[in-house]
């Protein structure tokens, strides 16, 4: 954000408020475009409306998202390790339309994972327990059989509170000690 809004990150306050105005902690207008209740034509109207940013501000955002959208090759060396120890690694992520079309054209995703779904397809988005139940149904498994790996602290403990496993996201390198711990991979792999 700051590389496309460097007038709205001067300092690391003035950061915190904008990711705040525009992501309203999964409520409002970015949550519904999470959703898929909201394309990024009905986003920017109602961002720039409710914020009085400017349109071209919005369309300059939303047009550098895909290029932050790149996988950490440690971490996607953890999900292949998870496959190759046989399990059946799946994902659970909050994203828009336009850039779940993008990822998939662009990343080989059902060669990482036997499965996922996609917060703007179900047309609900974490940490909503609603997505939590729908997605261990699609897995095929029940909750305390499921583990959400994810880098929102929210998120983790609605995942807790639906059964789910949970693991906080920092790093991959702390990620896969947590899988060590859990005796989902052994120390040679």
């Amino acid at each position: 954000m700051a590389k496309v809004w460097p007038q709205r990150a001067r300092t690391g306050a003035e950061l915190e408020a904008t990711v705040q105005a525009l992501f309203q902690s999964y409520q409002g207008d970015w949550g519904h475009f999470d959703q898929g209740l909201l394309d990024a034509a009905g986003l920017i109207e109602a961002v720039c409306i409710r914020t009085g940013w400017a349109a071209e501000e919005m369309e300059a955002l939303l047009a550098a998202v895909p290029e932050e959208l790149v996988p950490q090759p440690e971490t996607v060396a953890l999900v292949q390790e998870l496959r190759g120890a046989g399990h059946r690694p799946v994902f659970l992520s909050n994203m828009p339309t336009p850039f779940v079309s993008w990822l998939e054209a662009n990343y080989p995703l059902g060669q990482w994972f036997a499965d996922g779904v996609f917060s703007s397809r179900e047309r609900l988005c974490k940490p909503d327990v609603a997505l939590f139940a729908r997605a261990a149904q699609r897995f095929g498994r029940p909750a305390h059989e499921c583990l959400l790996i994810d880098d929102h602290p929210v998120n983790v403990e609605a995942a807790r509170h639906c059964g789910w496993e949970a693991e906080l996201f920092t790093s991959a390198e702390a990620l896969r000690t947590q899988l060590l711990a859990r005796g989902l991979l052994t120390q040679s792999g």
